[in-house]
């Protein structure tokens, strides 16, 4: 597709949007607070239980990703595009003079955001990044990306000293990166600014880690206190399903923690 296809789907979606956003809110991250993505409100006129009861049901829409609102935000994720800086950096120029009030967030390893290629999508008006860090210690990080993450590690600060909207997300993977790895991303964060948005994952077993079991519940929950330890404000716990199977495993999740951890 061309950055004009793209700038036209954008135009398009801008005409079915129920929710508009502020820039700061231009992550992933806060979609959570305004919706559970169930449809229920919608398909039976119920709200679930852990429902954040702010919007109303004619803002949540069906999408081929699911039931939620339709906010102002477009994103490019599902591999990571930063090494193509030019060409998003053309993306969001073209969306934003076609649509001034649409965000533009590029979910990213890292890898590819050197000091140049963050220049040159600022300049066309990239908005906000979902930094995925794999892992803190370099070793890990190499086994499980063939590469340093040396840089990596320096991206949070210099993408808020950019301007750039921030949300970090890592995975929690037993025997791979756990609870002390965890702790010194969240660190890292923090050390850049505690209300930076930061969801912790859990993995779940694929490709070549398929030998690799999933955390389960009591880990994710000691994951969400060592964060929060480290000072940071906004965390969450991402793939629920992965670790809370049952009814009763959710009622339990929630009982340990503030319902508005549940990503």
């Amino acid at each position: 597709m061309s950055t004009d296809d793209i700038a036209k789907m954008a135009t398009k979606y801008a005409e079915i949007v129920t929710v508009r956003e502020p820039r700061w809110r231009a992550t992933m991250w806060h979609a959570t607070d305004l919706c559970r993505h169930c449809g229920m409100c919608v398909l039976w006129d119920e709200r679930h239980p852990l429902c954040p009861n702010v919007l109303k049901p004619d803002q949540v829409v069906l999408s081929p990703q699911g039931w939620g609102p339709a906010r102002n935000i477009v994103a490019f994720t599902g591999g990571d595009v930063a090494c193509r800086a030019e060409f998003y950096a053309r993306v969001a120029e073209e969306i934003k003079r076609e649509c001034s009030d649409l965000w533009v967030l590029l979910e990213t390893n890292g890898y590819g955001l050197t000091p140049r290629n963050l220049e040159v999508l600022a300049s066309g008006g990239v908005d906000s990044f979902c930094l995925d860090i794999k892992a803190y210690r370099e070793d890990v990080y190499r086994r499980l990306c063939g590469t340093t993450n040396k840089w990596i590690l320096e991206a949070p600060k210099l993408r808020v000293d950019m301007g750039f909207v921030l949300e970090v997300l890592t995975l929690y993977i037993p025997g791979w990166v756990e609870l002390d790895q965890i702790a010194k991303i969240a660190e890292l964060v923090a050390d850049v600014d505690k209300s930076i948005p930061f969801t912790i994952l859990a993995f779940f077993p694929e490709y070549k880690l398929r030998d690799v079991r999933p955390p389960n519940l009591y880990e994710m929950v000691a994951a969400y206190y060592v964060a929060k330890g480290k000072g940071l404000e906004n965390v969450k716990l991402g793939n629920i399903h992965v670790f809370a199977k049952s009814s009763e495993d959710v009622k339990l999740l929630v009982s340990l923690l503030e319902a508005r951890a549940l990503g």
